[in-house]
């Protein structure tokens, strides 16, 4: 067994580099539903990190709740033709948890179906557990509810847990509930204002999805 008996990933910028991609999708909503504005790059990961892609889009744009579904609704058509890379080195990280008996679990603001598809091409398996965007509101994350779920269906402790995420709405999630958070540093999204305050707030950090696999199974190769 690995370090952690139950592994949770997030999804996006985590196992997938997806964050261009979701970027030039949401300046493409943008000229829709709110043309001739300009949102950098730097901004929509700012948002992001501090509220959410929903609440980014409530707060800063005012979406409506209809222009909120008419966005997933073609969000969802995108995927269907766009698969993000995954990270190198994380499959090592995803089969070697499984391959030592261990839990591996998304909890993610990707739908499920997007989470299963990325992880049957890549990987060839599903992750034990989902937890997407399909969910209500009060428990997707930040919700603490995914990982009370997770302990309860699993019998598991908080330490017994370990969340890798690349943004903050993760550590809202865990610290009520005194679950460790590892900060996926290798995501690269270059805002040092978010480095700074992810390292303050994790209690580890990585720079490269080899530093978690070395962490989590103790051994220097992979």
């Amino acid at each position: 067994m690995g370090r952690y008996p139950c592994l949770v990933l997030d999804h996006d910028d985590t196992v997938v580099q997806s964050m261009e991609m979701s970027y030039d999708f949401f300046l493409y909503i943008l000229e829709q539903f709110r043309p001739g504005t300009h949102f950098s790059l730097e901004e929509y990961i700012l948002d992001c990190h501090n509220l959410g892609f929903v609440g980014m889009c409530r707060q800063r744009f005012g979406f409506t709740d209809a222009e909120l579904k008419n966005e997933h609704s073609q969000w969802m058509a995108y995927l269907q033709t766009h698969v993000p890379d995954s990270y190198p080195g994380i499959e090592n990280v995803i089969r070697r948890q499984k391959e030592e008996g261990g839990l591996l679990c998304v909890v993610s603001h990707s739908s499920y179906e997007n989470i299963s598809r990325d992880y049957r091409v890549h990987f060839g398996f599903q992750p034990d557990a989902i937890y997407g965007a399909d969910l209500p509101a009060h428990q997707r994350k930040p919700s603490p509810w995914p990982l009370e779920d997770i302990m309860q269906r699993y019998h598991l402790k908080p330490s017994d847990i370990l969340v890798v995420d690349d943004m903050k709405l993760a550590c809202t999630m865990a610290a009520p509930l005194g679950v460790e958070v590892a900060f996926a540093k290798w995501s690269g999204l270059g805002v040092e204002e978010i480095t700074r305050e992810m390292e303050s707030l994790c209690a580890y950090s990585f720079d490269s999805t080899k530093a978690l696999y070395d962490f989590l199974f103790q051994e220097k190769t992979v």
